[in-house]
């Protein structure tokens, strides 16, 4: 074990990784090739079997052998020397991967079906600096994977690797929190509802257009349903049809919550914490704490009623357009007693609410003229020039409408705040979903302030704090506030000692 730790040295992934390697370039082969190869099965001559047997043979050994050249010339190793991790792979076109270790800000263990069935895991690590993993090892086993991982994360160069191996229960991670199976089922039940909607609709239209083109021209009697609903009463039909997306929708959402998220449990190594779920494809993340930009805490009525929160993690990126799907982790269904402890662990203090500042009426008078009256308007409009509703459903429908939105423009109005307090910045938002970002001043890499000429007579303006893990923006709000709060913030941020980089 001791030559296994020795990081310093080239190391090559487990001999397992042959037959991951061998498995992915075959999935990927296939993916790219299948129609031509369906098309030839399909045209095959039945008096040539032997060679078709032979072809796929000599197919096969190929990539076999492309595999096990892929893994012989896949090495890495620590330099201590430059404090940098470093991987050379490459066949033909050889490459070399140089990743610093001060930048490294998330490793992350993940196993795959395939991988699960060989005995081996992927290590992935991600810095700030890329929009994509800067680097990961398909086949290592779970101990060297964990080793390393540790040693990466914490990156000191004069630590010697086989330390980890000197008191295993001093460095063994400690079990802090474990998300049971009733509080994903929770959580499953109470959010993503736009999300499993999008995946059904789109879901439903393959199925209908491959049912098309596998009718070849024959009619499908796409009436029968239409026709059913007909002969029930108006609102039994709008009932059935609600209640069938609503099931479906919980239904989708429950099972992609189990499934991504199952047996969620919250570890503290040394100063770093690890996440570890899932179901089908495990995923064993440690995160540096230092390096966490921004946290959002978030919860509707139904999951306050429940006692349940949803956790979003952002770090560092160089985009931040792709920060929400790159950098964000999520810890689903934790109680509020756990949201402290996961929000002490990260920040060594829970973050308060000191003083408040709301926007300005004029945001929600706003909001209401071009998110509410310019549609009715529009509506109206178009109503008037081609009748395509009857002027009782016009009325209906806007009356629907105009209070359905006036609710969520009123709650979003009502629920828009900025706290502030010595150590913290936090921004709450949402008319359903009620948001609370979470900021430290020392992070803000950059303050924008903004003031249109039509409201220097009522003293509103916006703010924006800038991070590396996103932007939070104060909009409407009184503007001589704004300026103080702004002086204050570059106050703490030139006269602050602590580094998160």
């Amino acid at each position: 074990m001791d030559n296994l730790t020795d990081f310093s040295q080239p190391q090559r992934q487990s001999l397992l990784g042959v037959l991951v390697m061998f498995a992915n370039t075959l999935q990927k082969i296939l993916r790219a090739m299948w129609p031509i190869l369906l098309i030839w099965l399909v045209k095959m001559d039945a008096s040539k079997t032997a060679f078709i047997y032979l072809g796929i043979l000599a197919f096969i050994l190929i990539i076999a052998i492309i595999s096990y050249f892929q893994y012989y010339f896949f090495t890495f190793y620590i330099d201590e020397e430059n404090s940098d991790f470093v991987i050379q792979k490459g066949v033909l076109n050889k490459t070399r991967i140089t990743i610093q270790l001060h930048k490294i800000q998330q490793v992350t263990i993940n196993q795959s079906l395939i991988q699960r069935l060989v005995g081996v895991y992927k290590l992935e690590i991600d810095t700030a600096g890329s929009d994509k993993k800067e680097a990961s090892i398909s086949a290592i086993s779970y101990d060297l994977a964990t080793i390393l991982r540790e040693r990466l994360i914490h990156h000191s160069q004069h630590e010697n690797s086989n330390i980890f191996n000197i008191n295993q229960e001093e460095n063994a991670p400690n079990s802090l929190i474990k998300i049971g199976l009733s509080s994903l089922i929770k959580i499953g039940f109470t959010s993503n509802y736009v999300k499993s909607f999008a995946l059904l609709f789109l879901f439903f239209l393959t199925i209908i257009e491959n049912l098309r083109q596998l009718s070849n021209g024959s009619q499908i009697n796409e009436d029968q349903v239409a026709n059913y609903l007909d002969k029930l009463p108006m609102l039994t039909s709008i009932a059935i049809t609600i209640f069938s997306i609503v099931g479906l929708v919980l239904i989708v959402n429950l099972v992609r919550t189990i499934i991504k998220y199952f047996n969620f449990t919250i570890q503290k190594s040394r100063q770093a914490i690890i996440l570890t779920y899932g179901l089908i494809s495990t995923k064993s993340t440690l995160l540096n704490p230092n390096k966490v930009q921004q946290i959002k805490i978030i919860q509707n009525y139904f999951q306050k009623k429940f006692n349940v929160i949803t956790i979003e993690i952002n770090q560092a990126s160089s985009n931040l357009e792709k920060v929400k799907e790159k950098d964000k982790l999520q810890i689903p269904g934790c109680s509020a007693s756990e949201r402290d402890a996961i929000l002490s662990l990260l920040y060594r203090q829970l973050p308060i609410k000191e003083k408040f500042y709301i926007p300005n009426w004029r945001k929600l008078a706003l909001n209401t003229f071009f998110l509410l009256i310019v549609p009715v308007l529009i509506f109206l409009f178009l109503n008037c020039k081609t009748e395509f509703v009857t002027w009782t459903d016009f009325f209906i429908y806007c009356t629907f409408f105009s209070l359905f939105f006036g609710l969520l423009l009123w709650f979003s109005y009502k629920n828009y705040k900025l706290f502030v307090s010595k150590d913290f910045i936090i921004k709450q938002n949402g008319a359903w979903d009620i948001e609370n970002t979470i900021v430290e001043p020392y992070k803000i890499q950059a303050i924008t302030t903004q003031q249109f000429f039509w409201q220097k007579t009522t003293n509103i303006g916006s703010v924006t704090l800038s991070t590396a893990g996103g932007n939070i923006s104060f909009t409407t709000g009184n503007y001589s506030e704004i300026k103080s709060l702004v002086n204050y913030w570059l106050f703490q941020i030139e006269y602050s000692n602590k580094n998160w980089i």
